[in-house]
């Protein structure tokens, strides 16, 4: 077959050619933790460098928000303090949470909104739009979500907040790598467990080798995507993330030594299951919250309050139940405080598929926007679903094609594959819905690298924000951490000298990434790709065994060889997907790892063994560690709350 254009590689070739830069603060990841973390340190001085596989002007896991979580210090009307929001939500998750990041993002998450907002970020309703909403604060302008009492969420116009962020990086003088993919990370004497002095990358449209040197490097990738499933022809988008977030992050500092907690908390995830986001037709906890749902025949679908109680009036969704201090709703988060996860104390009531099979309930699902008051309607379809990254599209193709929120019900993609429960495990209202599941390493709070109170990990010279650290996830977690970890790596480089790169390590290093060059013919990513999906899906499934798991490590041990002796690229472009997918590929065996380290199921993990059917047994509640070191995996342990006094602390470590 011919083709009627020209398929030759449009760029210059320039393998092996090496470019060297130096920074005093080194920044892997544009997103925006990166963002922030570049200029937090830019403007305490420091020379700064960023580096990102696409291109930061519109890169990252949540470019955009529709809202921003737990800004609590200093908000108008919000009636609790940062300490005691902070413990409730360790309560809520079991003590499965990181208190050091969820502290920081309570208490400086308002004053970042407005540093955004200094920036050109638009965060209040400037235009009146919502003059006299029930949501909004008048003096203010601020618009809040989910709890109308307590304002522990803001809705926000996250459209405006990359370019905001992009054009203080510019006029700060931040180096800018873009189209350039961080590959390893360099260490003291070449050696694992020491010193982090800077990173190897390769670009990722020339495949030129880039030698960055460090005084301290931060760590602002996503957590990796695609480890389960990633074919969209048989499940659309395998998380809410990006699915070209590989996890280079978790790879490079897994290599370089760092410990990583909470590895085994891979979620059955349920609605992302296709190619248009569940935010874009009736998500009961996020973007879509409070919207009225009805079925086929216009029956309403019904709403409980923490206590189970059916809420039969609409505002009633926004407040808290009698004798709750507060709830928190939206990203999926569970709400607070919880009356207790492990077992539901409400009136027991059936959830949809439950309803369908009892021939209650007829198929499908609609949002019926036109029954909420006109101010709801405008918030759920014009300015959340408006606002967030990958719903933008949504409200953009739907509008195109004629939907009408003012007249026209949306047929919900929440239809039954398996599955149901009652929404997410939280105590503000909830719809009694039915789930489809797939399994991945996503929603949520997850696992990552271990940080201290300077979100410093393990290694010196390494710090880590945003998506990719343990306990990671929100927009303004990644915003309030990265913001954080800037000043303490700007703080941090005022004392130190640049140390020697080691020409080994980076010879050692070039040798990797270019290996899959060397071939003309082989495996290619997609294939290779395959393969982790399939040990994964076969041996670290949602009921984990140990002879499952060793089998599994056995399977990945076998890709392994195909990767040191058959995967092939062709170009700059599947050079850097063959080099993203061996990313994945250590994910994976980190993951079976910390599933094989844990000797005990919990509920709070979405976390099941076979051998150890006893949920949440009071020794085993704790973090489980892994590191990697000279070859094989220690594990470790960290108490909950190991992160002591989180007031003292913070006012001890913050800048």
């Amino acid at each position: 077959m011919t083709y009627p254009v020209d398929l030759k590689w449009p760029y210059p070739i320039e393998y092996g050619n090496e470019a060297e830069v130096e920074a005093d603060v080194l920044v892997l990841g544009g997103g925006i933790a990166g963002c922030w973390a570049a200029i937090a340190a830019a403007k305490d001085g420091a020379k700064v460098a960023i580096v990102e596989k696409g291109a930061v002007l519109g890169s990252g896991a949540g470019i955009s928000c529709d809202h921003w979580q737990w800004a609590i210090t200093d908000v108008p009307g919000v009636k609790i303090t940062a300490e005691e929001f902070t413990n409730a939500l360790m309560d809520n998750h079991g003590g499965y949470n990181n208190g050091i990041t969820r502290y920081i993002q309570a208490r400086e998450g308002y004053e970042t909104l407005l540093e955004l907002e200094e920036m050109g970020g638009k965060i209040r309703d400037t235009e009146d739009e919502f003059k006299g909403a029930p949501f909004r604060d008048e003096k203010s302008k601020f618009l809040f979500a989910y709890d109308y009492e307590n304002n522990l969420v803001m809705r926000v116009w996250g459209i405006t907040f990359k370019a905001a962020l992009y054009k203080q990086l510019k006029k700060l003088g931040v180096k800018i790598y873009d189209r350039v993919m961080a590959t390893g990370l360099l260490t003291k004497d070449g050696k694992q467990g020491e010193k982090v002095i800077g990173a190897t990358g390769v670009n990722t449209r020339t495949g030129q080798f880039y030698i960055f040197k460090s005084k301290a490097t931060v760590l602002c990738g996503a957590r990796p995507q695609c480890i389960w499933t990633y074919a969209t022809e048989y499940a659309g988008l395998t998380g809410a993330r990006s699915p070209s977030s590989l996890g280079a992050a978790y790879a490079l500092a897994w290599r370089a030594g760092a410990e990583f907690g909470m590895m085994e908390r891979a979620i059955q995830l349920g609605n992302f299951t296709s190619i248009s986001p569940a935010h874009g037709s009736g998500h009961n906890s996020n973007t879509w919250y409070p919207c009225n749902m009805v079925d086929a025949e216009g029956k309403k679908i019904p709403w409980v309050d923490r206590d189970g109680n059916v809420i039969e009036d609409i505002k009633d969704r926004s407040r808290p139940a009698p004798g709750q201090k507060f709830f928190l709703m939206g990203g999926g988060s569970s709400a607070l405080p919880h009356p207790g996860i492990l077992e539901y104390k409400g009136p027991r009531l059936k959830n949809v598929d439950e309803q369908l099979a009892a021939g209650e309930v007829s198929l499908p699902l609609y949002a019926d926007l036109p029954s909420m008051s006109a101010h709801e309607r405008r918030a759920i379809f014009g300015l959340m679903v408006g606002q967030e990254a990958k719903t933008k599209y949504t409200y953009v193709n739907y509008t195109k094609a004629g939907f009408d929120p003012d007249k026209d019900l949306l047929m919900s993609n929440q239809q039954l594959v398996g599955g149901g429960g009652y929404g997410t495990s939280s105590s503000g209202a909830k719809m009694v819905v039915g789930y489809p599941y797939v399994r991945n390493f996503s929603s949520g709070v997850v696992g990552g690298p271990m940080i201290d109170w300077n979100l410093r990990t393990t290694l010196e010279g390494l710090y880590a924000a945003g998506d990719g650290i343990m306990g990671g996830n929100d927009h303004g977690h990644a915003a309030t951490t990265g913001r954080y970890a800037g000043k303490q790596a700007g703080k941090y480089v005022k004392d130190e000298k640049q140390v020697d790169v080691n020409r080994s390590q980076i010879d050692e290093e070039k040798a990797r990434v270019y290996a899959p060059l060397k071939r003309s013919e082989g495996i290619g990513w997609k294939e290779l790709l395959a393969g982790i999906n399939k040990a994964m899906q076969m041996y670290c499934g949602d009921i984990k065994r140990d002879r499952l798991l060793n089998m599994g490590l056995m399977s990945l041990e076998d890709i392994k060889d195909v990767i040191e002796s058959d995967i092939y690229a062709d170009d700059p472009h599947s050079l850097t997907n063959i080099l993203g997918i061996i990313d994945i590929h250590t994910a994976a065996e980190m993951i079976i790892h910390a599933s094989l380290a844990r000797k005990a199921s919990s509920a709070f993990l979405h976390f099941k063994r076979a051998e150890y059917p006893e949920t949440d047994p009071a020794d085993w509640n704790k973090f489980v560690t892994i590191t990697s070191t000279d070859g094989s995996v220690k594990v470790g342990e960290r108490p909950f709350g190991y992160w002591g006094d989180i007031v003292k602390n913070y006012e001890v470590n913050r800048i």
